[in-house]
């Protein structure tokens, strides 16, 4: 048995030493094809999701290595097998010739198609391998419903195509796997994903943390509010919520832990903050630069629209975090660093971030200034000589950078395969009708089930395929009921987030539910109560000015600034029982109406009268409790 396991581990060791060297070179050749630009699409996506999908079959086997030596092996075996048939028909796909005559006049040949059906299964099960199962069927299900749509009922039926013709629509063109989500992901996302490894690697990601501590660690509930203002700055530029959740949570968990916080609270905190990360900018995750080969709308634009609606939704965060220290009778940290000593100790790591900020603002392409951001960060940290990076860190640092890009660049590749049934079937339209005829064509009722569907799309994909998914069905729908386009993408996006900290699937919550020792059901009803501005905030989006682009009016997006915040503080006190102090039953309930009243009646007037009843409110919770203990005083 022993000799078995050695043969495991010697294989092991072998294959994941070859899958380091390729992830380095893959982030090396991404570098250079983002500077050069030398191969156009119909070459360069080809290779890179074959060489993603190599990667994939050397680093997540068959087969695990605790399973008996002939499984294993044999395991290993169909992996190189992949390997050797995924190369071969990748070959193929980039040295086609889409002008030959033969081609025009006949079609594909044998060998196109089985290079075609070699792909497409490929990269389904190195989907199944990191994404998870339900995304793989969900592609397989699109794809059986091109094939076999018109032996349908007529309400959802479709015309059938022939495999010939799937095969040249998703393979030989660059509209299904090689549409535009690969696109973005084997472009800028894979370069921003590499700039967050580097942040990792350098230590810049612990000086932001260590910032955090030493702006929000004395107050109230230090170490949550600290685990907000550091989420908020790592989380943009990860590009995964649950990668956050673990970077971050696994320092400020514990602390939270020690100040009195309860488990399930501390992950339930943590998960919310790192969610919030995908839409923050300047990154914000992946999805905003979907959004922007979506929309058309240039990225700066949609990083300005983007900046007031994130800061309500950590306001929010910090809200429900300053509640609960006050019920729970929390204090702040008894020790934490100036904020001044870690500035002069880590200056030096804010300038990337300023650097690609102006780049981005200034409409370069995205995908060179995240290069640029890869080069600032490591020129950076020579600055100082206890952050100078070695090549092994460096190194390290693309070979990590591959690996995280690897989930994202095979869920967009199997998205684009969803995306393009849709756009070849015309199933989105149905879709579109189905969403109008359901509500009654009312926006509420449209957005409720927007949410139920990002909901039940987030329990098996991630969220940048989640959004690319609804993104396509979705938003027709609330731009027939009067939505602008970038404010109907931002709802989805905003909406698509929710699968991380929504039960019964909340894979954030879970993460911190596991480094907090806490239930993860527990934690995920935590987050979500946290989380609440990823379904209030979308609301005002839609009824607002919350989300201004051509038509943009002071006076109306003030005013929706200040109705989003009544909104929130309403929800929180009518849900915690408190603000300043204890609320009563009766407050609580005023509370809950003025927040119905701002989420559901789009008229200024109600509007206003809700939030000077908040406001006043508010204001009475504040004083009459300090009137009755000066009189307790003075008697």
């Amino acid at each position: 048995m022993s000799k078995s396991r050695n043969w495991n581990v010697l294989v092991t060791e072998r294959l994941i030493g070859f899958a380091a060297v390729a992830a380095v070179a893959l982030s090396a050749f991404q570098i250079w094809q983002g500077v050069t630009a030398t191969l156009a699409a119909p070459i360069f996506r080809p290779i890179h999701i074959s060489w993603v999908l190599v990667l994939i079959f050397l680093v997540k086997p068959a087969f695990h290595q605790r399973h008996h030596t002939g499984l294993y092996l044999s395991g290993r075996l169909a992996d190189l097998a992949c390997i050797v048939l995924t190369i071969w028909a990748t070959w193929h796909i980039s040295v086609f010739d889409y002008d030959d005559m033969s081609f025009l006049l006949d079609g594909l040949s044998s060998s196109d198609k089985v290079a075609g059906v070699i792909i497409l299964l490929a990269l389904l099960e190195a989907t199944r391998r990191t994404v998870g199962a339900v995304m793989s069927c969900l592609a397989i299900l699109f794809i059986l419903y091109a094939l076999f749509g018109s032996l349908l009922p007529d309400a959802i039926a479709s015309k059938s195509f022939s495999i010939e013709e799937m095969i040249r629509f998703h393979i030989f063109s660059t509209n299904g796997v090689y549409g535009a989500p690969l696109g973005i992901a084997a472009g800028v996302v894979f370069t921003f994903v590499l700039f967050g490894a580097f942040l990792q690697v350098s230590g810049a990601g612990q000086f932001f943390i260590d910032c955090a501590f030493a702006l929000a660690g004395k107050y109230r509930g230090g170490p949550a509010k600290a685990s907000v203002l550091a989420s908020a700055a790592l989380g943009s530029i990860s590009g995964s919520a649950i990668a956050n959740t673990v970077t971050t949570g696994s320092l400020t968990i514990p602390m939270m832990k020690k100040l009195g916080y309860k488990p399930e609270q501390a992950a339930g905190i943590e998960a919310a903050a790192s969610t919030g990360g995908q839409i923050m900018p300047p990154v914000m995750g992946a999805g905003a630069f979907v959004m922007a080969q979506f929309t058309g709308i240039a990225y700066s634009d949609i990083l300005l629209v983007s900046i007031v609606p994130a800061a309500l939704y950590f306001l929010s965060s910090l809200l429900y975090i300053h509640l609960m220290a006050c019920k729970l009778g929390l204090q702040g940290m008894t020790q934490t660093e100036k904020i001044k000593t870690v500035l002069v100790r880590g200056w030096h790591f804010l300038a990337p971030l300023i650097f690609i900020t102006i780049l981005l603002m200034m409409s370069y392409s995205p995908v060179l200034v995240g290069i640029a951001g890869c080069a600032s960060i490591l020129a950076a940290a020579m600055v100082r000589k206890s952050t100078r990076v070695t090549l092994p860190l460096i190194l390290q640092g693309m070979k990590e950078g591959a690996l995280m890009a690897l989930p994202i660049s095979v869920a967009c590749a199997c998205a684009g395969i969803i995306v393009g049934v849709i756009g070849q079937t015309g199933i989105g339209l149905q879709f579109t009708q189905f969403l109008l005829a359901m509500s009654g064509n009312q926006l509420w009722s449209v957005m409720g089930l927007i949410a139920l569907a990002a909901l039940i799309l987030g329990m098996g994909l991630p969220v940048t395929a989640a959004y690319i998914v609804l993104s396509v069905m979705a938003v027709p729908a609330l731009m027939d009921l009067g939505v602008s386009l970038l404010a109907a993408h931002m709802i989805v996006f905003w909406l698509s987030q929710t699968s991380n900290i929504t039960p019964p699937i909340a894979l954030a919550a879970f993460a911190g539910a596991g480094i907090a020792n806490a239930s993860p059901m527990k934690s995920a009803v935590q987050a979500m109560k946290l989380a609440q501005g990823f379904f209030l905030i979308p609301v005002m989006m839609a009824h607002g000015h919350l989300v201004w682009f051509n038509d943009f009016s002071t006076g109306a997006f003030v005013l929706s600034v200040v109705y989003t915040l009544g909104l929130i503080v309403a929800f929180a006190g009518s849900i915690e029982g408190r603000l300043f102090n204890p609320l009563s039953w009766l407050a609580r309930g005023i509370l809950f109406v003025c927040a119905l009243a701002l989420a559901f009646l789009d008229y200024d007037l109600v509007n206003i009268v809700a939030c000077v009843g908040i406001a006043f409110l508010t204001l009475l919770n504040q004083i009459l409790p300090r009137r009755q203990a000066l009189k307790v005083s003075q008697g």
